[in-house]
């Protein structure tokens, strides 16, 4: 692993001149760098994830670090450069000079026409967003942009889904993944999939535009969260009467608990914002009071119907929907030899399964008791630098950024761990390596013997051949032994 270096005004990274900071924040840093060649205003965004102990932070500057260069438009910053997180991580981008939305909040409420006017251009770049297979679902004031030309553009792609990329937050946690006031009822059941849940963080946001109030305020806690998911809101035009019914129909559409019945598309949204004379009116237009008890408690009954532990979504893409190979690295010292032949067949099984996806997973074993730290005695923060180890561990099968994702976990039991990743994600088949049998292991258990006990699906177990020295190199061809998992 590389040393990173420590940014300051005057630094040097790969050409790029850091000259000042202009924003630090838990999850990132934004710096302003110059470079020769590059014409434009850019700046250069470093996590600061390797001084926390939060692995969604890792992962989402990961995501961000894969979906940004894949983007283009006026409604996106343009990708300078990214580099990767085993060496000094960072995304020079686009500085995009204009209007953050977040301080229009103090205004609030704005005119309807206004409201109107930004709901359009957020819509429109929604559009340009999903047609490039992105969905945002972190839409809030402080991540849009209204250029100087006027266009809204979007930033901080931590949080997004590239629907024909791996997603590594759906397969990695298992919580809601957004921000609590505008997060939509989809991804409180954990579904990252469908385009709509932006129309409905869109809607959130018009709504506290044109009223001052956020519909569901602040949620802190889980409960308060699910409360979108039979609650409506209180009718905008009744905490402003200046609103016109055409208006409340659109944001109230946005906000049905139901994606079926919001907006199925962006460009509809853009088209009614745009055209408000032909927007249909329904009785949502006219409404000034909240649903009764009886109505909110069937909403709620329903959704505790359909909420059976938070189902997968089964709206993926075609690429997703590809067989995942899952290989559990062990990267302990002394294992060199094993990791060796697991990446030998792993690399087998995927030439013999085209399309095929490989999920390439550590686990960091956790203490039951006692203190967990989060750095080594060198001061390296020890996720990252499993994570490190990982893709270099990947390396010698030339694997695509679609054909392969890293994933370190976090657990006092690594079997289960393992196990539950399995099932979390539909994997098709694991790969497993087996330590030398010792009498500890037999009367302890080992990780790979609960996996083939309890994973979901086949289990390839990869061990060195009987008698073979721990620092002999390993054969082209290891043993294996295959079983099945339960039905």
């Amino acid at each position: 692993m590389v040393a990173r270096q420590q940014l300051q005004i005057g630094s040097v990274i790969d050409g790029f001149v850091v000259s000042e900071k202009i924003h630090s924040g838990g999850m990132a840093s934004l710096w302003r760098v110059t470079k020769a060649g590059v014409d434009i205003p850019i700046v250069m965004k470093v996590p600061t994830i390797l001084d926390g102990e939060d692995a969604t932070i890792i992962v989402g500057f990961e995501m961000e670090m894969m979906i940004l260069p894949r983007l283009s438009g006026a409604h996106v910053p343009r990708c300078i450069a990214v580099k990767d997180i085993a060496q000094q991580p960072y995304i020079v981008m686009e500085y995009i000079q204009g209007l953050n939305l977040l301080k229009l909040l103090d205004e609030t409420p704005l005119a309807p026409a206004r409201v109107a006017q930004i709901g359009a251009k957020i819509a429109a770049a929604l559009v340009d967003l999903h047609r490039q297979n992105v969905l945002h679902l972190d839409i809030k004031p402080s991540n849009i942009m209204i250029r100087e030309s006027g266009e809204a553009a979007l930033i901080d792609f931590g949080l997004s889904r590239h629907l024909q990329l791996p997603d590594l937050l759906e397969e990695e946690f298992h919580v809601p993944m957004g921000t609590g006031p505008y997060i939509s009822p989809e991804q409180v059941l954990r579904n990252r999939t469908d385009p709509r849940s932006d129309i409905f963080s869109l809607g959130v946001l018009l709504y506290h535009f044109a009223t001052k109030v956020r519909p569901w305020g602040i949620p802190k806690f889980n409960r308060a969260l699910r409360a979108r998911l039979w609650r409506d809101p209180v009718p905008p035009r009744k905490l402003n009467p200046d609103i016109p019914p055409y208006l409340q129909e659109i944001i109230l559409r946005c906000l049905e608990p139901n994606p079926a019945r919001r907006y199925p598309t962006a460009a509809q949204l853009l088209f009614d914002l745009q055209h408000p004379d032909e927007v249909r009116l329904t009785e949502r237009a006219e409404r000034m009071e909240q649903s009764g008890f009886i109505a909110t408690w069937k909403r709620r009954f329903r959704s505790a119907a359909t909420d059976v532990e938070h189902p997968r979504a089964v709206a993926e893409s075609a690429t997703n929907a590809a067989p995942i190979v899952m290989a559990a690295v062990d990267l302990s010292e002394g294992m060199e030899q094993l990791a060796e032949a697991l990446r030998k067949e792993a690399g087998r099984v995927l030439h013999f399964v085209p399309g095929a996806r490989l999920a390439c997973i550590n686990v960091l074993k956790l203490n039951r008791v006692g203190l967990n730290y989060s750095r080594d005695a060198e001061g390296r923060n020890i996720h990252v630098t499993r994570l490190v180890e990982l893709k270099e561990w990947a390396r010698p099968l030339a694997l695509s950024t679609g054909e392969v994702t890293f994933h370190v976990l976090e657990s006092p039991d690594p079997a289960a761990a393992l196990i539950d990743f399995a099932k979390n994600n539909n994997v098709d088949q694991i790969l497993i390596c087996a330590r030398a049998s010792s009498n500890l292991r037999r009367y302890l258990g080992s990780v790979s013997s609960q996996v083939v006990a309890e994973a979901p699906c086949t289990v390839t177990v990869v061990r060195l051949p009987t008698g073979l020295a721990p620092l002999v190199e390993a054969t082209d061809e290891p043993a294996r032994e295959t079983e099945p998992g339960p039905p």
